[in-house]
């Protein structure tokens, strides 16, 4: 019987941004990084063109867990020209030249969306050989990273080897099951909170999203081209789940069980 191997990234930085379907003057993130930005980090990596092909990278299985879900922030922007005139629209006459907007606009807002400190954890499944020429590619990327837009760079370590083994690149197992090998990497400001707890838990419940064609939910993130000419994205399902792992403070003897503090959501089996 084989045996499934992943690939795990870490996706952290001061600033992400994992726009969805919003478009125009508001550009909103979403809670955690999509398949299309996870495929076009993976894309610049190895230095491809947006014109290029993504069918193989479209083909790969990923599942996200999220270890620091982060807070939100606005970006607030005013577009003005300084000279006092009505800003052009986004209609040209017949000789190419761009119309003024009408009745004049002389003011353009936008808001642009991010998520601040957060912390991701992606596996990824495919084949041994795949999955080194990936590794390969985030070590040495042709073009920068980027967490959503090229404005968020990722902090390092993007890989992540697996425990106790420096010189492998992949983890052994299913993608639920490597998902809750890796150790958590929630940020200082995280664990500090854990540490003024009187018990602080011994373990941690992350929640997981997973590429599953009978999952429950539906997500519109799935790109079919990255063309300029011809942009376009399709659904997929996913699974949402959770995955136990080990705290920080897990050699705390004060530390506790999830499952013997309060849970009151308990008796609804959630």
């Amino acid at each position: 019987m084989s045996t499934s191997s992943c690939l795990v990234l870490r996706l952290a930085g001061p600033i992400q941004s994992w726009g969805g379907p919003s478009m125009f003057n508001r550009r909103e993130t979403s809670p955690e990084p999509t398949k299309s930005g996870l495929v076009g980090l993976l894309a610049a990596a190895q230095g491809r063109r947006r014109a290029d092909p993504i069918e193989d990278l479209l083909a790969l299985t990923f599942g996200v867990r999220t270890d620091q879900a982060g807070t939100l922030l606005r970006d607030y922007h005013t577009v003005s020209d300084y000279r006092g005139r009505p800003l052009p629209s986004a209609a040209v006459t017949a000789k190419g030249k761009q119309k003024p907007t009408s009745p004049a606009k002389l003011t353009h807002v936008t808001e642009r969306f991010y998520l601040q400190d957060a912390v991701f954890i992606v596996a990824i499944v495919a084949p041994d050989d795949v999955l080194v020429a990936l590794a390969d590619a985030i070590r040495n990327p042709a073009f920068p990273l980027a967490l959503g837009r090229r404005a968020c760079p990722p902090t390092q370590p993007v890989l992540i080897t697996p425990v106790g083994q420096p010189g492998s690149t992949a983890w052994a197992g299913e993608l639920l099951d490597v998902l809750g090998q890796v150790p958590w990497y929630g940020g200082h400001s995280q664990r500090r909170q854990l540490e003024r707890l009187k018990s602080p838990p011994r373990h941690l419940d992350l929640p997981v999203t997973l590429d599953d064609p009978a999952g429950d939910d539906i997500r519109m993130d799935l790109p079919t081209s990255f063309d300029p000419r011809d942009r376009s994205f399709t659904s997929r399902r996913v699974r949402q789940t959770w995955v136990r792992v080990p705290s920080p403070h897990v050699d705390n003897p004060d530390a506790v069980d999830a499952a013997d503090s309060h849970d009151p959501f308990a008796i609804l089996g959630w």
